[in-house]
């Protein structure tokens, strides 16, 4: 699974939660707490019962590790095939946004080598193994590699090159309803090869997506009196072209070279039709259109040799993006008058280039890592807004900061130590520090240097073959977003953000606390809990001189549970039955820079629950399955306004699947079986918060439902 343990570094935007959502979830928790005390007490007997089950993942759950044969039943076409079947294990996927490569907060290796690359994760790797090539894979204590930063559970897979050229590949037609075009496009074609001292992966994708939602909004002014009724519809038209690859060299001396690049174009349209009328108003047609045309690259190597008594790794990485967008409102009346709205146009470029080094020594009863990364980030964008004149034409509007050229020159260095305690404990400590100058062009530019220090603490204690425990102590520094920086309009929500160059990276303290324990045959269950003490904190405040933007507030907390709980049907007696449940409750408080009172951080926190159930019929080639996914969504607030976002239900979706027609996997899914809708809230305030209420826009859309057919197969 993907989702789970560690989605505490997802962020969602604009969103709702109920008032009862904490005294609910808190239940919710506090349950499968007290259920996951008497599995622990019951595991042994469980284990005992079980042992005489034919399951190879059931047994395999307590070795802690699998090989291929443990995940037949599934036909895998490649490694993540299999890890996406490993009880009780999610990847992490780490933060493609991170600040630099910095240490390791990936739980995936491969051969025990951490992927190179940002855009290039664990998912996108792993998906580009054959089956074939997998020999074995193993969860380990993280705190027990070589690897500075790795503490929990840590998957590592081992490969072997076959010594030929195998390629697989997938088709996933889709239709969905709602009068949405049918996708022919989503394809996917990967191959793999290499000899006894070197292996290559190469792939094509385009992850292709066309989606629409319909329904009705209505408007309320501060009263509550209906002013406005619109009938609504959006299309997206989405394409991904992806193409990727890597190339690994093992020298005779143990020497080990990686390379990966990947290159894709991502294009976007999306237009939003809204038919609009109400009292004394004419009825108008109100067109929304955004658009996107971006082209990025990256190129991620590294080199690792013996040197002296120790080990030396090289690291280079390189990205850069392109990103042209267009954003236009435009509102036309039946009564003919002029037409009214605004565009936006921006161009923008970004960069990245990263050189690290790494030098690992075992010395003083422990294993030493010594690293310094030096850094260099740029955004520079150019950009223009127009509205439309009394005469429906478009003119200028200045947009001061909207033309700005962010840099940020970086150097850190960290020392990390770690060694066993005692045979099943073991210690990881990290200390270093960091110089960051950030120099801003243009209107408002500004030049700042910054030292932040920065490291950790970690324990890893396994109790028992069957029980581990995994704490953390951690001073993060976080990146900024250089789009913060610069002035921005939202033309559908007629929101602006004016220059702010006085933002800071903010700083967190995080203590975390997971608990991984095996039930034997029946599964596993993961539990986290963390607490973040954040300084800094970027959210949307008041900007000297007038207008708003995103810049720091003091201080914020933020804490949390997770849970991946999986669960195996052979002990209770029949074969096949596997249910994944995974559930997250985050919750956070900060003091509103306008208001002075506490509030949840603006659109971050949330709740998810999903539950997977997946039947494979044993002794033939057929499995079906449902999947359910609900969350509810904290307020996303500005300082004129908030907004909410939730849905009428959970998300489910049902699959059938043959592992063997003609030797391909078929795979036919229908989503959204609960016909769920989306919906909207908006309330926009007469000045600021403070103040009165000026109109209130609620809007409910359902997207239909999606027929999805994957076809797999091997060559």
């Amino acid at each position: 699974m993907i989702t789970g343990i560690n989605s505490r570094f997802k962020i969602k935007q604009s969103a709702q939660a109920s008032q009862a959502m904490p005294t609910r979830c808190a239940g919710v928790w506090l349950g499968s707490l007290g259920i996951w005390l008497c599995c622990a007490s019951a595991v042994s007997f469980a284990q005992d019962e079980a042992s005489n089950s034919d399951s190879s993942i059931a047994n395999a759950t307590e070795r802690r590790s699998f090989t291929p044969d443990d995940f037949a039943q599934f036909a895998p076409r490649n490694a993540l095939d299999m890890v996406e079947e490993i009880p009780g294990f999610s990847i992490r996927q780490g933060n493609s946004g991170a600040r630099g490569l910095g240490q390791a907060d990936v739980n995936v290796l491969i051969n025990r080598q951490r992927i190179s690359g940002k855009s290039n994760g664990p998912v996108e790797a792993l998906s580009r193994i054959p089956a074939d090539d997998v020999v074995s894979l193993e969860i380990l204590d993280g705190a027990s590699l070589d690897i500075g930063g790795l503490s929990g559970q840590v998957l590592n897979v081992n490969t072997l090159n076959s010594g030929r050229i195998a390629g697989q590949f997938r088709y996933s037609p889709q239709y969905r309803t709602k009068d949405t075009p049918f996708v022919w496009g989503d394809v996917e074609v990967s191959m793999a090869g290499g000899g006894s001292q070197d292996e290559w992966t190469l792939s094509l994708e385009n992850d292709q997506s066309r989606f629409a939602v319909e329904g009705p909004e209505q408007v309320f002014d501060g009263q509550g009196e209906l002013i406005d009724r619109r009938q609504e519809r959006l299309e997206e038209r989405t394409d991904l072209i992806i193409l990727a690859g890597s190339y690994a060299r093992y020298g005779e001396s143990g020497s080990v070279f990686n390379i990966t690049a990947e290159a894709n174009g991502f294009i976007f349209d999306e237009t939003e039709l809204s038919e609009q009328s109400g009292p004394n108003q004419p009825d108008r047609l109100r067109t929304l259109r955004f658009t996107e045309d971006e082209f990025n690259y990256e190129v991620g190597a590294d080199y690792a040799f013996d040197l002296l008594t120790g080990r030396l790794k090289l690291i280079g990485y390189h990205r850069f993006e392109h990103s042209p967008t267009t954003s236009g409102v435009r509102t036309m009346f039946d009564d003919n008058r002029a037409d009214q709205g605004s565009l936006f146009t921006r161009e923008a470029d970004e960069a990245e280039s990263i050189f690290r080094t790494e030098y690992f020594l075992s010395a003083l009863g422990g294993d030493w890592q010594a690293s310094v990364e030096a850094a260099r980030n740029y955004l520079d964008i150019e950009a223009e807004l127009e509205r439309r004149d009394a005469n429906g034409m478009l003119q200028p509007v200045d947009l001061p900061g909207a033309n700005s050229r962010v840099d940020e020159d970086r150097v850190e260095t960290t020392l990390t130590y770690g060694r066993s305690l005692t045979p099943r404990l073991r210690l990881q400590a990290s200390a270093g520090a960091e110089y960051s100058h950030i120099e801003q062009t243009g209107q408002f530019g500004l030049t700042r240097s910054f030292v932040r220090p920065k490291g950790f603490v970690s324990l890893d204690w396994q109790a028992s073959d069957a029980l581990d425990f995994s704490f953390r102590v951690e001073r993060e520094v976080g990146q900024l977003n250089f789009f913060d920086f610069i002035a921005s309009a939202d033309v559908n929500q007629g929101q602006d953000n004016v220059s702010n160059v006085n933002l800071v990276p903010p700083q967190t303290w995080l203590f975390e606390l997971q608990i991984n324990r095996s039930l034997g045959a029946f599964g596993s269950l993961t539990m986290l809990g963390f607490f973040e003490d954040i300084s800094d904190i970027v959210d949307q405040i008041p900007i000297e001189g007038g207008g708003q933007a995103p810049g720091n507030i003091d201080s914020a907390t933020r804490w949390g549970i997770s849970a991946n709980w999986t669960l195996l049907s052979e002990p209770l007696g029949w074969a096949g039955t596997r249910l994944d449940l995974n559930g997250d409750f985050f919750d956070s408080s900060v003091n509103d820079p306008l208001l002075g009172t506490s509030r949840r951080i603006s659109g971050r926190d949330y709740i998810n629950f999903e539950a997977r159930l997946r039947q494979d019929f044993i002794g033939t080639d057929w499995a079906a399955g449902l999947n359910i996914d609900y969350d509810e969504n904290s307020p996303s607030i500005r300082l004129d306004q908030e907004s909410f976002f939730r849905t009428s239900f959970a998300f489910a979706s049902m699959f059938v699947e043959n592992k063997d027609v003609l030797g391909l996997t078929l795979r036919a899914t229908v989503g959204n079986v609960l016909d769920r809708d989306d919906k909207f809230t908006r309330t926009v305030f007469t000045d600021r918060r403070t103040g009165q209420v000026d109109f209130v826009e609620d809007r409910e859309r359902n997207f239909g439902m999606n027929f999805r057919l994957d076809i797999e197969g091997s060559f």
